[in-house]
């Protein structure tokens, strides 16, 4: 079943290479969807794909490349509503 989720990753998560981690893996589990900073130090990602291939990806953004320390993360599953056509560094 293809479904969304928001993510929000709190932490020491930006200018560790944490955005270039997270789409090469959504990249390779085949998922759409973007990565973005936040002005406060978070990074938010948006991925659409199916519920399982989103799991294993959410279990690999919650460890992150090894520079990174990602402290909290919070996810909001949705309905598919943006269909995006890949994934992107925002």
């Amino acid at each position: 079943m293809e479904l969304g989720a928001y993510i929000i990753v709190r932490g020491l998560v930006q200018g560790v290479g944490f955005r270039y981690f997270v789409y090469n893996r959504a990249i390779r589990l085949g998922l759409n969807g973007f990565v973005r900073n936040l002005y406060n130090g978070n990074v938010d990602i948006e991925v659409e794909g199916e519920r399982s291939l989103i799991e294993e990806f959410i279990e690999e953004v919650k460890v992150g490349p090894r520079a990174a320390k990602v402290t909290d993360i919070k996810i909001e599953w949705k309905q598919l509503d943006q269909h995006f056509k890949y994934f992107e560094i925002r």
